[in-house]
């Protein structure tokens, strides 16, 4: 026993000693060796296909609810305006008091007098004059106006005249007239008919000029 307490004093007179450091106050715990974590690899498709996702559901929710909220109240009427009258768009109201000048621009002789007899007898204005103007190839038949407070006059106008269109213009500011009105090959509105019938001839006439050749003595005289 006397033996044992010997050898252990002389371990410990034999131990080394060595100054303190910081590694001396390094505090007690039961792990034991260096534990490293390994970051994993990041893949940016990874996230891509995490956001697509997300997306498709919420857009997916957000179709539901609307849907949901939409048929509590009844069917969902179609909001198209095509259909509907433009809200700009003014309204034919016809004129009388309205001033308005013929300008036939064909090449039937008879078709702004008849045009012009037409709208006199019917009221549809106050014709200040009508004239054949050079240009006798028109095609398109219109009423023309200055001011845009004759919209509706024009608009009238046109419509009792088969239908033809209006413009606004300043080019026959010259004239003094509210209301252009302007005949081109395409006019088959009131007035047309009766143009036609005036510019054939009579049926009596025909057969007075066939027998007036008839009885010519100088087409039968015999020659001597």
């Amino acid at each position: 026993m006397a033996q044992s307490n010997v050898d252990a004093e002389t371990r410990r007179s034999g131990r080394q000693e060595y100054p303190e450091d910081r590694f001396d106050r390094i505090p007690r715990s039961g792990r034991v060796g260096v534990h490293r974590v390994t970051a994993r690899p990041r893949h940016i498709w990874q996230y891509l296909i995490v956001g697509l996702l997300g997306f498709a559901l919420l857009t997916t929710i957000g179709v539901i609810i609307v849907q949901g909220g939409g048929g509590s109240g009844g069917p969902i009427k179609s909001t198209s305006t095509a259909s509907q009258p433009r809200a700009s768009e003014t309204p034919a109201v016809l004129d009388p008091a309205a001033t308005v000048a013929v300008l036939d621009g064909t090449q039937i002789p008879n078709l702004g007098a008849s045009v012009d007899q037409t709208i006199t007898a019917e009221g549809w204005g106050q014709i200040l004059f009508s004239e054949k103007i050079a240009d006798s190839n028109v095609e398109i038949s219109a009423v023309f106006y200055r001011d845009p407070a004759d919209e509706a006059a024009a608009r009238g106008l046109a419509e009792k005249l088969g239908g033809v269109s209006t413009y606004a213009t300043e080019e026959y500011a010259e004239l003094g007239a509210r209301l252009i009105v302007l005949l081109g090959a395409d006019y088959a509105g009131p007035g047309a008919d009766a143009a036609a019938q005036a510019e054939a001839p009579a049926p009596e006439e025909a057969a007075a000029d066939g027998a007036a050749g008839e009885a010519d003595p100088s087409t039968d005289a015999p020659v001597e």
